[in-house]
């Protein structure tokens, strides 16, 4: 008998909870809301709040959003937005994470306690990424954002260096940068870290890995532009070679092939749950389980 068992530890992480949360109260008391940026790179889980009234805008939109309603995700904003904001008269409901907000004003402290000093502020993320827009307008766009060792070149080692982390970054990755810098560093300066990973998302890593390598054949269900899903979907590969990245159920079509008797469905931290049990009623449908 086929085994099919959802990971307790994927979906929606605390962040994520509360920026729809806050999404569901504004729309069911004025029936639309607007939204900087996808509130959560995943479609099924977007065409609800759609439904419900939810309209996507971005950052050349702001200007025409006068005296309207406007969700601020959990990735965060830098502090321009909220200028704007305040000038355009557009009320802000405000879901940025609190670990990210934690780091937000981290950042900002140091920025504002060390201008005019000789110091390098460092953000290791992916560049682009909303929270890393946040973090760097914590500073004023001085900060210096890197993805990979080669972008440590960038870098002048002869003065002193604060490094922080994107909240969803992976720990080994981080470690890598701290280690690298501080070899890099010269004696007549001064290194500072500080780790900032959210270990809610990081701990899903080994949690993954153990899930994928406990099962036959693994779905990863998230949308294609998060990067936390990609992220965790490798450790899925690593774990388990039959791991298969799926955006919605629709995209299995085939029974499955005898001897795969256990069947382990994850997902991101932006996969919603009802996401993943649509999986499972799809894979007992087109292998014609009807209990497991």
């Amino acid at each position: 008998m086929m085994k099919i068992t959802i990971d307790r530890n994927s979906g929606f992480c605390f962040g994520v909870v509360n920026a729809i949360q806050s999404a569901e109260h504004e729309l069911a008391r004025t029936g639309e809301l607007c939204c900087l940026g996808e509130l959560v790179h995943n479609s099924p889980e977007m065409e609800r709040l759609r439904r419900l009234g939810l309209k996507t805008v971005a950052h050349d939109d702001l200007p025409r959003l006068a005296h309207r309603t406007l969700l601020l995700r959990a990735h965060g904003e830098p502090p321009a937005t909220y200028r704007l904001a305040e000038q355009r008269h557009i009320k802000i409901v405000d879901a940025t994470c609190p670990v990210v907000l934690r780091l937000q004003r981290l950042i900002s402290r140091c920025y504002r306690a060390l201008q005019g000093a000789s110091v390098q502020l460092v953000i290791y993320g992916k560049k682009g990424h909303a929270e890393v827009n946040g973090l760097v307008g914590q500073t004023n766009g001085t900060a210096f954002v890197v993805e990979k060792k080669e972008d440590l070149d960038t870098l002048d080692f002869e003065k002193d260096i604060i490094l922080f982390s994107q909240t969803t970054k992976p720990p080994d990755g981080f470690r890598e940068m701290v280690d690298e810098i501080a070899r890099r560093v010269s004696p007549r300066a001064t290194f500072r870290y500080h780790d900032t990973i959210c270990r809610h998302v990081a701990n899903r890593l080994p949690n993954i890995r153990a899930f994928a390598a406990r099962h036959d054949r693994i779905y990863f269900v998230a949308g294609k532009q998060s990067s936390n899903g990609r992220i965790l979907f490798e450790e899925c590969k690593k774990a388990n070679p039959d791991a298969i990245f799926i955006t919605e159920a629709a995209e299995i079509t085939a029974p499955l092939t005898p001897g795969i008797r256990t069947v382990g469905i994850c997902g991101a931290t932006s996969t919603p749950k009802w996401l993943m049990e649509e999986v499972a009623k799809r894979i007992r449908e087109i292998n014609g389980i009807t209990c497991e």
